[in-house]
């Protein structure tokens, strides 16, 4: 009798839990601070589905939702009514003021879609200047240019450096502005490993310069350049500080924090004066050189014309320079090689245009002199260098041709080629003879056909089978998930042997997402540890080796930001990812 009574409970349960109305429901702030960190949540009352969240489009992600499920069963005067409800959180930080909206999220279930309400956000100034704020904060970052006015193409050295009162882990994310307007070049910055002390109006901070650029104005006028976004993990205490031994007993989390810095002007002044039709390009100091490899070739041997530009400034953008040749000596495009080294003086080094000259007719050539302009930084003005005058002599050459004859002292067009037009190797027809056998009175012809079209068809369809096969993507990304595993983890245990610890991990995490994106079927973009983990259940994986990817991912994402890893726990490691995907390779097939 209770059985009978409590599956008519559950009936009800389903038909109520049926009839209900499916609704996704959002619950955010209408207005925040600039730079405040606040979460969005949507309420789901149904499960089964498939919840997509919308694009925080103006806003910066801090970390992957947090999910959450509620189950509540009533029964009121003999009604029974149950409630399911699953809660996604995200957690946001806003970047700059204004308004903005956040377009609806979609719960899709049995091929119908419910939509929540879009999400009117307004970013507020909290009226106090950012550098004040800056400075009294915990963590702030600095995005400074060494100039402020510059002229169009000079260039102009730009860091970003973070002061923090509080123990960091690592960087987690930047995000660099598109620098739009600008020519950008990345300066060799050494990695972050230390902070330095330094006292910002009185207060002490840990200071660390994270890059720095070259960065080279395209364009006039007043530029605005985007703040500088970078995401750090921050670890937190958790519980109460015991006095009494210290740190020792106590337990510190993770958590990641959104840091912005404050967006920069500059002013971009065009160049003054004329500019010279022969002007180049270059912003900077520059030095012209130019040599002729010979002064004396028979006629079509080649001479080589070298222009070498040295100095500093843009030299990238350097343009060729002209020459004005006769037309009896063919030009080809200079082939050209630079000596660049970047600093925060800039640019500085050389650039080569090496041009190759072939006279086509004999006598005395001259290579007029070449002529460069750039503009000079330090006087403010346009400055022209001018090459020397070169002349070479072409000979008739040592060939001796009776039929063929070459006239010098004319152009090109002129030239004229006395002699036969058609020379014939063979004048005598030889002996012709008639054969008796014709080719397709033999058996062995046949055979050869048949065997032929044999072949034919065999290659036909081999080749229709492998087109058939790799037209499925995912088939053939899940077929050749291993062998890529298995080269990434080759390259990982080659940093591993050259004591590239931090490299290791990066390349051991690469292959373990690439290999699970491939054999899953799941885009890296939508690969989550938790749908990771649902999709290994649901092909049978068992619970040890899922939890023994869990640790793997851990230590990796550990050992990325605690420099102090041994080898022997990276070696640990490799095995554990080897033997991982070996397994599920065997499992899976």
């Amino acid at each position: 009798m209770k059985r009978i009574i409590l599956y008519s409970l559950f009936i009800l349960s389903s038909l109520t839990i049926s009839a209900q109305d499916i609704t996704v429901q959002a619950e955010y702030p209408s207005v925040v601070v600039a730079g405040q960190q606040f979460t969005v949540e949507w309420t789901v009352n149904s499960g089964g589905g498939e919840f997509s969240a919308p694009s925080f489009e103006g806003f910066y992600k801090l970390m992957e939702p947090q999910t959450s499920y509620s189950s509540n069963t009533q029964i009121i005067n003999g009604k029974m009514s149950h409630q399911t409800s699953y809660s996604y959180v995200y957690y946001l930080q806003a970047v700059k003021e204004g308004k903005f909206t956040i377009a609806p999220a979609v719960f899709t279930l049995k091929n119908k879609t419910y939509a929540s309400d879009s999400m009117r956000i307004e970013v507020i100034n909290n009226n106090t200047p950012r550098q004040n704020v800056e400075a009294g904060s915990d963590i702030f970052l600095n995005f400074s240019l060494n100039r402020k006015e510059v002229y169009l193409g000079e260039h102009i050295v730009a860091t970003v450096k973070i002061y923090t009162r509080v123990n960091l882990s690592g960087i987690n994310e930047i995000k660099y502005p598109p620098f739009t307007g600008f020519l950008k070049v990345d300066l060799e910055t050494p990695p972050l490993t230390s902070l330095k002390q330094e006292n910002v109006n009185g207060t002490n901070y840990g200071t660390g310069i994270i890059q720095q650029f070259l960065l080279y104005p395209q364009v006039t006028g007043e530029i605005t350049i985007d703040p500088v976004q970078i995401s750090v993990l921050v670890q937190q205490k958790v519980g109460q500080d015991n006095s009494f031994f210290g740190d020792f007993f106590n337990n510190y989390q993770t958590i990641p924090k959104a840091v912005i810095s404050q967006a920069v002007k500059i002013n971009v002044r065009q160049l003054p004066g004329i500019k010279p039709d022969d002007f180049s390009g270059v912003v900077g100091k520059l030095d012209l050189n130019a040599t002729v490899s010979k002064d004396s070739v028979n006629v079509n041997d080649a001479v080589n014309f070298r222009v070498t530009i040295s100095g500093n400034g843009n030299l990238k953008l350097a343009a060729v320079p002209e020459l004005k040749l006769p037309p009896d000596v063919e030009i080809y495009d200079p082939k050209i090689s630079d000596e660049i080294r970047n600093g925060i003086n800039g640019s500085s080094g050389q650039k080569t245009f090496e041009y190759l000259l072939i006279p086509r007719h004999y006598g005395d050539f001259t290579i007029p002199p070449v002529s460069y302009s750039y503009f000079n930084t330090s006087k403010g003005q346009y400055e022209r260098l001018t090459t020397d005058e070169f002349h070479f002599h072409a000979r008739k050459g040592t060939e001796q041709n009776t039929e063929i004859t070459v006239y010098g002292g004319v152009s090109k067009e002129d030239v004229k080629y006395v002699g036969k037009d058609i020379r014939f190797i063979k004048s005598d027809p030889g002996r012709l003879l008639k054969s008796s056998n014709i080719l397709l009175s033999g058996r062995s012809f046949y055979t050869a056909y048949a065997s032929a079209l044999f072949v034919f068809l065999l290659v036909l369809f081999i080749r229709r089978e492998h087109i058939r096969r790799n037209a499925d993507l995912n088939a053939v990304r899940n077929r050749k998930a291993g062998k890529v595993a298995v080269k990434r983890l080759h390259e990982a245990s080659k940093c591993l042997n050259h004591g590239q610890i931090d490299r290791f991990y990066e390349e051991i995490l690469k292959a373990i997402w690439g290999y699970l994106s491939d054999k899953l079927n799941i885009p890296v973009s939508e690969l989550t540890r938790n749908n990771a983990v649902n999709a290994l259940t649901e092909k049978g994986i068992d619970e040890v080796k899922i939890k023994n990817l869990t640790d793997i991912l851990d230590n990796c994402e550990y050992a990325r930001f605690a420099p102090a890893a041994s080898g022997t726990e990276a070696a640990a490691v490799y095995e554990g990812a080897s033997e991982f995907i070996r397994s599920v390779e065997n499992s899976i097939g």
